[in-house]
C-alpha cells in the first residue's frame, strides 16, 4: 500500500500500550484493539538461560507429563473410612487443604472445620475443649494433597470421615475425598455447631453404608466419561457439578434401590444427593489428583501438578521438583457476595478444589459453562476469554474433555511454569468464597487468579535442578 493509499484508508488502532489510550480511541469512533502484552515475570537472572538451554529436554519430559495426564482413566471403586484407606493416616492427624500450615497460622475457616472435626471425633465436647486441644500439639496436621487425598475449602479430613476411593486404572494408584455436605453451614467453610455435627454423623452412619454397598453392586465407576459428558451439559464441575451429580445419581439410583432394604434410608440419600448440586465436585476433585499424581517425578518436567491453597497461602508443586512446596499469600476472590456481605468479610482463597484447573477443568473449562458465568459475577463473553487465555499457558489439550462452544476443541491442559512466567499469565481458578472468622460459611462465589510468586518460585527451583 502507498503512502497516499494509507492516508485515504479509514484508521485503525492497534494499542500496545496503556489501556486508556484505545478507550479515548474509541471515543472517537476508530475502530480501536488492545494488545494484551505484558512483560515477563521477574525471575533469577540466569534461570532463563538455563531453562532455553535445556528446552529439548524439558519438552521431552513435558510430553511423556501430559500422555500420563490424558491417558489417565479415574474410576471409583468403593468408599471405606478415613483411617482404613489413606495412607499415613493416624488417630492424632488432621488433613487440611492447601500446603502446610501451622495451627498459629491457619485461617478463621480452617480452625472453624479443625474445631467441628475434633468434635465430630469426640476428641472434645465443647468449642472451648477443641480449641484447647488444636492449639496444644497433640494433634499433627499436614496437607490432604501428602496423604493422596484432596479436600474442598478447609479441606478438613478427620479419621472417622467416609471417603470416596478413585482408581486411576491405567497407573493403579489412588486418591481420596470426604462427602460431600452441601451448602450452608457446613464444616469445609468452617462452620461448626450441633447441625453441622449431626449431619456428619448422618453422612457416616447412612449415607456412608447405603452409598458403599450401592458402589459394591454397581461396579467401577467411570468418572472420565462422566466429566466428559458434564462438560457438554453445562458444567465445569469446580462450581457447577449440576450435570455431574446428576449422572452419578442416575448410575447410583438403581444399584442404591437394588441394595438398601430399608426405605426410609433409600429415600432419605436419594434425596440428599437430589438437593445438592454440589455433590460430584468431591469427586471431580480426586478424578483430578489421581491422574495428575500419577504424573508426578518425572525429571525436567515444567508442568504443575498440584495447586492448592490453606486460606493463607497458596501453593504449587511441579512434576519436575518432586515434593517441594512454592508458596505466597493467597489473594481475595473478585467474587459476588451473599445479601449482606462484602470482600471486606471474605476469607483469602482456600481450598485444593483448585486441583480441578490443574487437571484442565474449573476456571480452565469454564467456557463449557455459561450458567455459571452470573453467579460468579462475569459474562459468557468472560468465560470464553477466561479459557482461551489459559491455553497460552498450558503444554496441550484434553482429547476426552471438550469445550461444545470452542467447536468441541479440548480444554486446556497441564499449567506449564515456563509459559506462566514468560507470558505473565496467572492460572484463573473459579472459587467459593468463606468468611473470613471461623463458623459463618459460604458468602459467594468468584474468580481469582492464583498469585504469580509460586509460579516464578518454582521456575528458579526447575533450573537449579537442570544447572
Amino acid at each position: 500500500m502507498s503512502i497516499q493509499e494509507l492516508f485515504k484508508a479509514p484508521l485503525r488502532v492497534v494499542n500496545v500500550g496503556i489501556e486508556s489510550f484505545k478507550d479515548v480511541c474509541q471515543q472517537h469512533s476508530p475502530p480501536a484493539v488492545q494488545v494484551d502484552w505484558r512483560p515477563p515475570v521477574e525471575v533469577a537472572p540466569e534461570s532463563a538461560d538455563i531453562l532455553a538451554k535445556r528446552a529439548a529436554r524439558i519438552e521431552k519430559a513435558n510430553q511423556k507429563v501430559l500422555e500420563i495426564i490424558l491417558s489417565g482413566t479415574p474410576k471409583i471403586i468403593g468408599l471405606d473410612i478415613a483411617r482404613n484407606v489413606i495412607p499415613g493416616m493416624a488417630e492424632d492427624t488432621l488433613l487440611h487443604a492447601g500446603p502446610p500450615i501451622t495451627w498459629e497460622r491457619m485461617c478463621g475457616p480452617m480452625r472453624g472445620g479443625i474445631l467441628a472435626g475434633l468434635i465430630y471425633e469426640g476428641r472434645a465436647e465443647t468449642i472451648e475443649e477443641a480449641e484447647t486441644l488444636a492449639a496444644s500439639g497433640k494433634i499433627k496436621y499436614a496437607p490432604c494433597h501428602e496423604h493422596a487425598a484432596v479436600g474442598p475449602m478447609a479441606g478438613i479430613v478427620t479419621p472417622s470421615m467416609p471417603v470416596w476411593i478413585i482408581r486411576n486404572d491405567p497407573y493403579g494408584n489412588h486418591a481420596y475425598c470426604t462427602l460431600n455436605e452441601g451448602l450452608g453451614k457446613v464444616l469445609r467453610y468452617g462452620a461448626f455447631g450441633d447441625e453441622v455435627i449431626t449431619r456428619l454423623k448422618w453422612m457416616e452412619n447412612t449415607l456412608y453404608p447405603v452409598l458403599r454397598a450401592a458402589v459394591q453392586h454397581s461396579g467401577p465407576i467411570d468418572l472420565k466419561n462422566m466429566i466428559a459428558q458434564a462438560l457438554h451439559m453445562g458444567d465445569e464441575v469446580h462450581n457447577r457439578n449440576r450435570a455431574g451429580t446428576s449422572l452419578l445419581y442416575r448410575t447410583l439410583a438403581p444399584a442404591i434401590c437394588a441394595t438398601c432394604d430399608n426405605k426410609v434410608d433409600s429415600v432419605a440419600v436419594l434425596n440428599f444427593i437430589n438437593g445438592n448440586d454440589h455433590f460430584f465436585l468431591n469427586l471431580s476433585m480426586p478424578a483430578c489428583k489421581a491422574v495428575l499424581d500419577a504424573a508426578r517425578n518425572v525429571k525436567g518436567s515444567s508442568i504443575a501438578v498440584v495447586m492448592a491453597r490453606n486460606g493463607t497461602d497458596f501453593g504449587i508443586q511441579l512434576a519436575g521438583t518432586g515434593d517441594l512446596w512454592f508458596t505466597a499469600p493467597a489473594e481475595v476472590p473478585e467474587a459476588l457476595y451473599f445479601a449482606g456481605f462484602s470482600k471486606d468479610d471474605a476469607n483469602p482463597d482456600i481450598g485444593d478444589s483448585a486441583i480441578t484447573e490443574t487437571g484442565g477443568l474449573g476456571g480452565f473449562a469454564i467456557a463449557a459453562a455459561p450458567a455459571i458465568v452470573q453467579f460468579i459475577g462475569g459474562s459468557a463473553s468472560d468465560a470464553l476469554r477466561y479459557t482461551h487465555q489459559m491455553y497460552e499457558i498450558t503444554a496441550g489439550e484434553s482429547r476426552m474433555y471438550q469445550i461444545p462452544s470452542l467447536d468441541f476443541r479440548g480444554t486446556p491442559t497441564g499449567i506449564d511454569v515456563r509459559k506462566v512466567v514468560e507470558h505473565n499469565i496467572a492460572p484463573v481458578i473459579d472459587t467459593g468464597v468463606a468468611h473470613k472468622e471461623p463458623g459463618v460459611g459460604q458468602i459467594g462465589a468468584g474468580i481469582v487468579n492464583a498469585p504469580i510468586r509460586p509460579f516464578a518460585k518454582a521456575y528458579d527451583a526447575l533450573a537449579q535442578m537442570l544447572k
